[in-house]
């Protein structure tokens, strides 16, 4: 019987777990693909220094139990990874090693060690947002007399309105957006879902003038740079904070506020929440997998909890003792 260490080359499993496994069967996007090449970049960089082997060298047997958990704690001690990121790198070896478990069973020993290697808990903070009256001030910091200032009220109008991912905004399209009539934006979510989420009126109203003054293409992106490419991240965050520091000027309590994208988010979420809106219906607003996502949202709002609280508490009615009457004590004295 062969052993594991004459079984296809570690090289050569890799080599068909990205082509045809992710991207030909799975087809998973370009993110997830990113993702795992490099987690395997950061394994192979420290199975170099453990093992004395360079990234060439390694066979599979290599990739066991053993160097994976010293790999997620150095993950954790050395580069400071949160258990999050710990958890992602995991899961990029767990689906390596659950693909070589089906292509060589003589390595079902070892990939069956390290698929039992445990996710961590972590404990999850509370989700953060910002009041209405904080996100209108917002809104409105950007200077509507310039180019850059009327993108961003657009922008930011349309981060609140849709509770976009920033990679969700930064894709946009003038030929996602549809202007007339029912407003609408199409938007292209994680995993390459596509979801449709209307516009208000008054994101509508900033998105037409913003739309005039850039006299774009339908094939270019909704919020452009200076120089007419897509914003990055970075640029969108950068925005977000300028519009912060202007708006706590007159809007006192966003002072000391960090405020990102992601808070934007999970303001929109926490509104629509409050405003009595379903939550299956705020998850597909969002593009969350699964409305048990969204379910983090009700953890975070005091005031839902209160008022649950309030309609559970019962009136006080005085005894609730037992008090017979003097014909029903008679009856049960003839039995």
């Amino acid at each position: 019987m062969k052993s594991i260490n004459n079984t296809k080359t570690l090289g050569t499993l890799l080599q068909q777990f990205f082509t045809h496994y992710l991207q030909d069967q799975r087809n998973v996007s370009q993110c997830t693909v990113a993702a795992y090449r490099d987690t395997f970049r950061l394994l192979f960089i420290f199975a170099e220094k453990e093992l004395r082997k360079r990234p060439a060298e390694l066979a599979l047997a290599d990739i066991d139990a053993k160097l994976v958990l010293a790999f997620l704690e150095y993950l954790e001690k050395d580069r400071k990874n949160t258990i999050r990121t710990r958890n992602s790198r995991l899961a990029g070896i767990r689906s390596f090693m659950h693909f070589v478990s089906l292509k060589e069973p003589q390595a079902l020993a070892t990939c069956e060690q390290v698929l039992a290697v445990p996710v961590k808990r972590y404990e999850r903070p509370l989700i953060g947002y910002i009041s209405r009256e904080e996100i209108l001030a917002i809104l409105q910091a950007p200077d509507k007399s310039t180019w850059s200032g009327l993108r961003d009220r657009a922008l930011f109008a349309m981060m609140y309105n849709t509770g976009a991912r920033v990679s969700e905004l930064i894709h946009m399209r003038v030929s996602d957006l549809t202007i007339n009539g029912t407003a609408v934006i199409r938007i292209h979510g994680k995993g390459r879902k596509l979801r449709s989420v209307p516009i208000w009126k008054s994101t509508a109203h900033q998105l037409k003038r913003w739309l005039v003054t850039a006299g774009l293409s339908d094939d270019q992106s909704l919020f452009p740079n200076r120089k007419g490419t897509q914003l990055t991240r970075t640029g969108i965050t950068d925005r977000l904070k300028l519009a912060t520091r202007q708006a706590a000027t007159t809007c006192l309590s966003l002072n000391g506020h960090r405020v990102t994208p992601h808070i934007v988010r999970h303001s929109t979420a926490m509104h629509l929440l409050q405003s009595g809106i379903d939550i299956t219906i705020i998850a597909l607003w969002l593009g969350h997998e699964s409305p048990a996502t969204t379910h983090g949202y009700i953890e975070a709002d005091l005031a839902m909890k209160e008022n649950a609280m309030k309609s559970l508490e019962l009136a006080d009615q005085g005894s609730t003792r037992f008090e017979p009457s003097d014909k029903l004590m008679e009856f049960l004295d003839t039995l």
